[in-house]
């Protein structure tokens, strides 16, 4: 359920003194705007015109952690801005408004002059050439929101009319004419992503057995068959490699650490490529026989080695009990 609207009310104290009336000192009330900082509150309002790539926009700003919402009505976006003051989980918001709101996105210029009041706020407006949304039309065979009945090329420029209003009262226009999927994804992620936020990579380590199948959702696979096996040595055949005698065991060959400290650095090197590709998480997977020993300890100390580089890391166990 929403809040409610956030209002203020100045406190007004009498008192008596020596029999007279006296009103006490005006508190100044405070600002409502958010403070300037990394961890305030933060409002984006994504729109533009159809087929300029507002979805895939949006979907950028999700992966760099922001609550996003399409086509919010634009009467409830003081609302939403409010909900984002308020909240301690959700401080940075995005959210897409366009031509589907029909005559109401007329009030966006008047309700996102209010809102800037309330919370940081930055209107993105997208746009391209005609020729480039035309073929986009044509390639996605979906008809434009003014109706499938009225060509494409008319409808672009009525909407173009319509949204003049709206393109006047944007903080940053970006044409998209030239721009795929990706190279809009790393504009965005340039301007919004926080200095440390390719560290937000999620990276999962899973040991798995090479009898029970590759894991299907792996990015990377690694092969440590070629390390002795610990399951021919009776005492360890019960145990797992996060035992701590079956990994002094398996660490007592020189290959193994040479081969721990190789992929960490490969890892370390590949891993913000991939942050700028679009990857939010990765799979690495590392595979012995049975998935008991050998995988189970180089997932455990490749991991550590990618916390202490400072990302963000899980451990699996497939196969592992």
């Amino acid at each position: 359920m929403l809040p409610r609207k956030l209002c203020y009310h100045p406190c007004k104290v009498a008192e008596r003194v020596k029999g007279k009336a006296r009103r006490a000192p005006k508190k100044t009330p405070r600002k409502t705007t958010a403070p300037k900082s990394q961890s305030g509150p933060e409002l984006v309002i994504i729109t533009g015109l159809s087929g300029s790539g507002k979805a895939s926009a949006l979907k950028a700003f999700e992966d760099l952690g922001y609550y996003c919402v399409d086509n919010l009505p634009v009467d409830l976006i003081p609302r939403f801005a409010e909900l984002a003051v308020q909240s301690a989980e959700i401080r940075r918001t995005a959210l897409v408004v366009d031509v589907r709101e029909g005559s109401k996105l007329e009030r966006l210029p008047t309700i996102v002059k209010s809102v800037k009041r309330l919370i940081p706020t930055m209107v993105i407006f997208l746009e391209a050439t005609d020729s480039s949304l035309l073929r986009r039309y044509s390639e996605t065979r979906r008809p434009h929101p003014f109706g499938a009945d009225t060509p494409v090329r008319s409808s672009l420029g009525a909407e173009r009319r319509h949204l003049k209003p709206i393109r006047a009262i944007a903080d940053w226009v970006i044409d998209t004419s030239k721009f795929n999927v990706h190279e809009l994804r790393a504009h965005l992620t340039e301007r919004f992503q926080k200095k440390s936020s390719d560290k937000n990579l999620l990276v999962s380590c899973v040991s798995f057995g090479f009898k029970h199948g590759v894991p299907d959702d792996t990015d990377l696979v690694f092969d440590v068959r070629f390390l002795p096996n610990p399951h021919f040595v009776p005492e360890f055949r019960p145990l797992t490699g996060r035992d701590p005698r079956v990994a002094k065991y398996i660490r007592s060959f020189p290959q193994t650490q040479e081969f721990i400290n190789r992929i960490s650095d490969l890892l370390i090197y590949l891993l913000p490529h991939y942050v700028r590709e679009g990857k939010s998480y990765l799979t690495i997977s590392f595979g012995c026989t049975g998935g008991q020993h050998r995988s189970v300890m180089i997932a455990e100390d490749v991991s550590k080695l990618l916390r202490k580089a400072g990302y963000r890391v899980k451990v699996v166990h497939r196969d592992s009990p």
